[in-house]
């Protein structure tokens, strides 16, 4: 006889048989994402136009050549090299692209710019076959591809050339390539990768731009996100404390290097913010990057930064450091207070709005029902999220009554009220001794 079998949803089987679900026990599943993810728009001689690239800290450190067009060690990436020194990932983006790629006879440059003028490709009789030639691709001294074939339709293209079809070659010790020209930024340069970034991921943007229209159109970027998608990242500009917003950081400090612009810092603070640790601060943190950091404050004109929401720099000795880990957030309100003006408290906020929506689209949305079960799930997983900052001490005196889920005014939706005591690092000391 035939039997029944399977898995059931309802107790409805007409034939008999084993009807048997497998199910895994339930748990919480809620995690704490990681930081150190930051984003930029950047200036460059070379590379890719149009689109934003992820670049990890060891593409960076194994492949800068390739990727920015020059050597790790180069003044010209003295920027990223502070960023990266907190950041493990960076979404960069091309903001000069546009421009003119660098040619000769036989090849033009992979990309625009002024780099591909310091590219040359050098032919060589090859020793042991005079039908054939060595072809050498050289980016300032260093050889960086070499071939060897009897004509040019043979060549395949590199890393920095695409060969011209129906070239002759000919021996010739480094023909170089010419014409390679940046592109000009504009405003529209800027909201092109502002539209592109929001499919992105990450903790810290950075602009190191010094006029005001583009500090403000990247600052109200900032704010739209954050209070109209609940997206939760923070911006780092320079010397733009009057957008009073917990979101932007101001960088106070400007940079002496020659052939650097004054807004310098921005790379190492956004990186510093990106990478920090959901449970720690940036106050105090010695400043390790390359910068020659202007440090000209009085005490009262530090007291009047912090004041004004101004991250800066001072001089504590022979070291250069944060001296609050602050906002430009200045004006509070009953629903807005103090704690609002301090990036840890921002980071532990963020942390929480993400992990959550993330949990919530990944595991909840269209997927599990809104009952009881349901809503205790997710009860469940929220606890479960703030135990573990809790553990690691982002937030303390948590409890599980501190969250409730309920169902909303309709079916589909569901109100969570929560309620989080945020962890700031010890900042000021106030001691007595009491001689006898």
């Amino acid at each position: 006889m035939s039997l029944g079998g399977g898995t059931f949803v309802a107790q409805n089987k007409e034939l008999p048989g084993a009807y048997i679900n497998f199910v895994s026990k339930s748990a919480a599943t809620a995690a704490l994402s990681g930081r150190g993810i930051a984003t930029m728009a950047l200036e460059l001689d070379w590379g890719r136009e149009g689109e934003i690239f992820e670049v990890t800290n060891g593409d960076f450190q194994k492949n800068s050549t390739e990727i920015f067009g020059y050597e790790y060690t180069s003044d010209k990436l003295k920027g990223l090299r502070d960023l990266f020194l907190n950041t493990r990932t960076l979404y960069a983006y091309r903001l000069n692209g546009g421009g003119k790629k660098a040619g000769n006879s036989l090849a033009e440059a992979r990309y625009c710019g002024v780099r591909g003028n310091d590219l040359k490709v050098a032919l060589q009789v090859n020793a042991d076959n005079a039908a054939l030639f060595d072809v050498r691709t050289i980016l300032g001294t260093d050889v960086v591809d070499e071939q060897t074939v009897s004509k040019a339709d043979e060549l395949v293209d590199n890393r920095f050339l695409k060969w011209k079809a129906g070239a002759t070659l000919e021996a010739a010790a480094a023909v170089p390539l010419t014409g390679g020209e940046n592109g000009t930024v504009r405003g529209e340069d800027h909201q092109a990768y502002l539209d592109k970034a929001e499919s992105y991921a990450f903790n810290t943007m950075g602009a190191a731009v010094t006029d005001d229209t583009t500090k403000s159109l990247y600052a109200a970027y900032n704010k739209r996100l954050r209070d109209e998608m609940g997206v939760k990242f923070q911006l780092v500009l320079y010397d733009y404390a009057k957008a009073d917003f917990m979101g932007v950081i101001s960088v106070n400090n400007r940079v002496l290097d020659e052939g650097w612009g004054e807004a310098g810092l921005v790379y190492w603070v956004t990186g510093a913010s990106a990478g920090c640790a959901v449970n720690k601060s940036n106050q105090n943190r010695k400043y390790d990057g390359e910068f020659t950091v202007d440090t000209p404050y009085t005490q009262s004109q530090l007291k009047a930064a912090i004041k004004a929401g101004k991250f800066t720099f001072h001089l504590v000795g022979a070291d250069v450091r944060v001296l609050e880990d602050i906002n430009t957030m200045v004006t509070v309100s009953d629903t807005m207070g103090d704690i609002f003006k301090d990036n840890q408290t921002i980071r532990v906020i963020d942390q929480i709005g993400n992990d959550i929506a993330v949990l919530f689209d990944t595991k909840y949305l269209g997927i599990v029902p809104n009952d009881a079960a349901g809503r205790i799930s997710l009860w469940s997983d929220i606890v479960k999220h703030h135990e573990q900052l809790q553990e690691i001490r982002a937030i303390e005196n948590f409890s599980d009554a501190d969250v409730t889920v309920a169902q909303g005014e309709t079916k589909k939706s569901v109100v969570v009220t929560d309620s989080v005591t945020v962890v700031n690092a010890m900042g000021k000391l106030y001691m007595t001794v009491t001689v006898a």
